[in-house]
């Protein structure tokens, strides 16, 4: 028998989405560390065992309320320059650096403590856009690289993609190790100008011979 639509899901969604927003509320308030099927239920007004009519087990919901929190975060944030041609190469990928950063200072909060659960880790990464292209903000930027690059204003021999992966790779590196010794976000000190420390680095190998 379906079970009952609990009052607090909004009218027309899916009891799975509803459980996938109270998991995403409750992993952005405390972590997702130490999240139970118990707590979710509470959350999403339902009996516990309602959570196994619509996913294999605790991890894939959690794995995609991590998801869903992820895209919340990057819907906060200032859109991307994506236009190519439009203001400075260098202005257009701080940007990208300072995106970045923020990106995975706002999200770190909800993996803390997730180093010890593989299994969450690993479904969430099941879940993140097939490998060739990359997650999403390596895939943006690699597209705004290879439209100025179309247009001459990055060198022909440059690797949009390897550029791409080089900056968004020094967001990761910046942040996310910190997750193993349980850093507040708060408490992490990014370095004076590393946006302009970067780009600059960045720009002498892909720039237009003569820039």
């Amino acid at each position: 028998m379906t079970p009952r639509k609990p009052a607090a899901a909004r009218e027309g969604e899916p009891l799975s989405a509803h459980l996938v927003a109270a998991a995403e509320r409750l992993l952005a308030r405390h972590g997702a560390a130490g999240l139970t099927v118990r707590a979710i239920a509470r959350e999403a007004q339902v009996a516990d065992g309602v959570l196994y009519n619509h996913f294999a087990d605790k991890e894939e919901l959690i794995a995609l309320a991590l998801r869903a929190h992820v895209r919340s975060v990057e819907r906060s944030l200032p859109p991307l320059p994506t236009a190519a041609g439009s203001g400075t190469l260098e202005d257009n990928l701080r940007s990208y650096v300072g995106y970045g950063l923020a990106l995975h200072l706002a999200i770190l909060p909800a993996f803390a403590g997730l180093v010890a659960h593989p299994k969450i880790l690993h479904r969430f990464a099941e879940l993140s856009m097939p490998v060739e292209q990359g997650p999403p903000l390596r895939a943006a930027l690699t597209a705004y690289l290879r439209a100025e690059q179309a247009l001459g204003r990055l060198s022909p021999e440059a690797d949009p993609d390897a550029a791409a992966t080089m900056i968004v790779g020094a967001c990761h590196e910046l942040i996310l190790p910190h997750l193993f010794h349980g850093t507040a976000a708060a408490e992490i000190a990014v370095p004076p100008d590393f946006a302009g420390k970067l780009v600059a680095t960045c720009l002498r190998g892909i720039a237009p011979p003569g820039v």
